[in-house]
């Protein structure tokens, strides 16, 4: 069966090698970079206790420094499981989701067709580059002069020019020996439907040409000369190579630089790239003449874990922006994230260097915002919230949006982030409709516990915290596997002690720290710690997730809810307002959540499952508030 290179790119793009070889080895941690998709570990194929096994996910490949063995992820399959290459194929493909193409003989074929029309781009590459060096390029050279190019800059980026010629192109590839339903099937030449001649595309503009990230010229990207022209930027049609939903303007240079440390910038067009590239920010790419499509999104997120979207800070800029988020909540997650640089209003990356330096870019990437800021203003921009309905509305439409967000993680997180949002926007103010807190309101989110409520239980370190604590700790030391499947929620549980704080650092980071071990001792001279059957033995490691998740549930339900009863007080002598009463409702219902989890067998807790069960439970009543005379 003969699968076509465009599949098997797909699923190399899909599936990042470190998904694959991460089932059959242990990542040293310490010396991985999870951001920048670089890891680390003991190799699989030979006997070894040093990390000099490389998965490089940016660049689709693994090596070992050791053994010298290295692939791609159906190398790795091929090799690790004995399975031949159509097996690795259907393997990876469900991994993708992707359906195995069906058996056509024809695929090779079409794959030789797909190597000729290569060739014939890169003919014209070489002409349209040429003619910018005629005098048919003058005035072309003139304004790539005005707009700052200078020689080395428009021969990186192999810039040409198409004189205003019917035939032009289309002769000279002819002479060159190619056929004319070759040029046409390229792009290169237009055929009117009357059966007259073939023409070129491409007339009176300066020629961009469009590499794939395997460097190959696919398309290209036509700037008009003249300014009455219908479409001032023209891209090739799509073809049996170019398909301009799923490949990105200079792809491969940004790759590589993005792999040595620069942010993955996406622009809006060709000369913004080629500006930003020649001021040192290599990591530029454009979408190809359309709004970012889903696929572009993936491609972005295959390069970079959180891209920055350039964008113009006029209305058409924000505009933009806007439409993008509703494309990017159902992908994001952990590794998929973006954020949002808006340029001055009427300025180009070209215009802002030109104007105040390779700095002022900085700035602008420096003041990046995330996806979360867009959403909230977006829901928020020029509405009015002074009615119990109108802000129902709004809770209504952040609802639905952040429910179109598949990692519950993530989701959970744009929650607490927009409920914060919230209560600036209404807590603790008499008036509606304003975006920024009122003065009092500020001062009592500022105040310190008083002494009062100092004094009471909710002012005071909970001995039931630092049981559950203790219990999540000690699950994460027995089953190391564990920590990083909640590294989340383990990042937020922040442990007060200084030992308990080093040993939660190790898990994550899969260091042993002095204080972190001497911590793990104390722990498990707690007798409910010791007790429990999973602490003392390894045994099922999804049923020690969830009872871990539950803990975790229940810790960061208690805080919230101690958090809130404690700004309570502090503005219950105020007026008693909507913004109020919601956060105090969100608070009962997480802690209710949290009391109710899915996982209802503790048996695995310890072998006085009813003793351990009560007093995990007693760990979490809600003492009724009697009410103020």
């Amino acid at each position: 069966m003969s699968i076509s290179p465009a599949f098997l790119d797909e699923l190399r793009n899909r599936i990042p090698v470190s998904r694959i070889v991460g089932r059959k080895v242990t990542w040293d941690l310490r010396r991985s970079n999870q951001a920048k998709g670089d890891w680390w570990a003991p190799c699989p194929f030979h006997g070894e206790k040093t990390a000099s096994f490389h998965v490089d996910d940016q660049k689709g490949f693994y090596y070992c420094f050791g053994c010298h063995a290295k692939g791609d992820a159906l190398t790795f399959l091929r090799e690790s499981e004995g399975l031949d290459f159509i097996e690795a194929v259907k393997v990876l493909a469900a991994e993708a989701g992707l359906p195995m193409p069906e058996r056509d003989p024809a695929e090779a074929k079409r794959a030789d067709r797909r190597s000729v029309l290569v060739e014939a781009m890169e003919a014209a590459t070489r002409h349209y580059r040429m003619q910018l060096a005629t005098s048919h390029g003058a005035e072309a050279r003139d304004y790539l002069a005005r707009r700052g190019l200078q020689q080395e800059g428009i021969d990186r980026f192999e810039l040409g020019f198409a004189p205003d010629m019917r035939q032009g192109l289309f002769h000279a590839l002819r002479e060159k020996g190619l056929a004319e339903d070759v040029i046409v099937d390229a792009g290169l030449a237009a055929k009117p439907d009357d059966g007259g001649a073939a023409y070129d595309r491409f007339r009176g503009r300066i020629i961009f040409p469009i590499r794939d990230a395997r460097g190959r010229v696919i398309a290209f990207g036509g700037r008009a000369m003249d300014p009455n022209a219908r479409a001032k930027y023209l891209n090739s049609p799509e073809t049996a190579l170019f398909d301009k939903g799923r490949n990105l303007y200079n792809i491969a240079p940004a790759r590589s630089a993005v792999s040595k440390g620069a942010p993955l910038i996406v622009a809006e067009g060709y000369m913004d790239v080629i500006a930003l590239s020649l001021a040192g920010f290599e990591g530029a790419v454009a979408p190809l003449g359309t709004a970012i499509t889903e696929d572009q999104l993936r491609l972005m997120w295959r390069i970079s874990p959180e891209p920055v979207i350039m964008l113009d800070g006029d209305t058409a800029g924000q505009r933009a922006a806007r439409r993008l988020i509703d494309l990017a909540l159902p992908m994001t997650g952990p590794g998929q994230a973006l954020r949002f640089a808006m340029l001055p209003t009427g300025q180009d990356p070209d215009d802002l260097i030109r104007a105040s330096g390779r700095a002022a870019v900085q700035k602008v990437l420096d003041g990046a915002r995330p996806l979360v800021d867009l959403l909230w203003e977006r829901e928020v921009e020029g509405r009015e919230f002074d009615s119990p309905e109108r802000r129902a509305a709004l809770d209504a439409s952040l609802r639905k949006a952040i429910a179109q967000i598949q990692d519950e993680a993530t989701r959970n997180h744009y929650a607490a982030a927009l409920r914060e949002r919230r209560y600036e926007l209404f807590g603790g103010r008499r008036g509606a409709g304003r975006l920024t807190p009122g003065r009092r309101e500020q001062r009592l989110a500022d105040r310190a516990p008083r002494a009062q409520t100092r004094a009471t239980p909710l002012g005071q370190q909970d001995t039931g915290d630092l049981t559950l604590e203790a219990m999540a700790l000690a699950i994460c030391a027995n089953y190391p596997d564990l920590a990083h499947r909640v590294e989340s929620q383990l990042e937020l549980l922040a442990p007060a002690d200084p030992g308990r704080a080093a040993l939660c650092h190790d898990l994550l980071a899969g260091s042993d720290s002095m204080a972190g071990r001497a911590a793990l001792a104390r722990i498990m001279e707690d007798s409910y710690v010791r007790a429990a059957p999973m602490i003392r033995s390894s045994g099922d490691p999804d049923k020690a997730l969830a009872v871990l998740r539950n803990i975790l549930d229940k810790i960061e339900a208690r805080r919230m809810g101690q958090s809130e009863l404690s700004r309570a007080e502090a503005e219950i002598e105020g007026l008693v307002d909507e913004g109020l009463t919601w956060r105090m409702t969100e608070s009962a219902r997480a802690r209710h959540r949290a009391e109710h989890p899915e996982l209802d067998d503790t048996s695995d807790l310890g072998e006085d499952r009813e003793a351990l069960t009560a007093r995990l439970a007693s760990y979490y009543q809600f003492k009724p508030n009697k009410k103020k005379q």
